[in-house]
């Protein structure tokens, strides 16, 4: 009994630091233009994002895709495809579905889709560190984003920016094997954070 007393008080620490260690902040202009807004148009930019330890993204893919080429031919090249892949087809309708659910007493919508939006939300990863579960061991995903406001007409004119440093991604009870769903729960607690945030701060 102590032991499992000790057991659950560890797995509390280690969700508690998961939840608090997420950070948002608004670090240039301010949200005011929003007021008044229905609808918002959402663009996604990966260019010089950092993985794990690697400063380029490049350098961290070429790694895997030869250690599991390594290992099973083709393997690594089938690994690329579903990294990339899983952007459009994972993390961006799950960042969308969250922010859109937590905006949605604001009466707002966030569409990657929109042709009409006055303004445009670039979501910037700057950093993604895929974490992982070997069983015994675990670590959870964890992003970093820029979010950064432009009139849709005037791509050049930056309006606002918001840092989310530390938005984690991990499965209930530890059934995150697949690195790939790990980074979409890091895109569905980004986009739950900050559509609660400018539901209170912009809209």
């Amino acid at each position: 009994m102590k032991t499992l007393k000790i057991l659950l008080i560890g797995i509390a620490i280690i969700f508690s630091g998961m939840v608090y260690g997420q950070k948002i902040k608004l670090v240039s202009g301010n949200l005011n233009f929003l007021k008044g807004q229905e609808i918002l148009k959402v663009d996604y930019d990966y260019d010089e994002m950092s993985v794990g330890k690697f400063d380029n993204e490049e350098d961290y893919l070429a790694k895997k895709v030869k250690d599991y080429n390594d290992d099973e031919q083709g393997k690594g090249d089938k690994w690329r495809e579903n990294w990339l892949n899983d952007r459009a087809d994972r993390f961006q309708p799950k960042f969308e579905e969250l922010i859109n659910k937590y905006l949605e007493s604001s009466k707002v919508i966030i569409s990657a889709a929109s042709k009409d939006a006055k303004y445009t939300m670039i979501l910037k990863t700057t950093f993604t560190e895929p974490g992982y579960n070997i069983g015994i061991s675990r670590r959870p995903a964890l992003i970093n984003v820029d979010v950064i406001f432009i009139e849709t007409g005037n791509p050049d004119k930056e309006l606002a920016k918001i840092k989310i440093t530390k938005s984690p991604g991990s499965g209930g009870w530890g059934a995150d094997y697949d690195t790939g769903y790990r980074i979409q729960e890091a895109y569905a607690k980004c986009g739950k954070e900050l559509g609660k945030y400018l539901s209170k701060k912009a809209f």
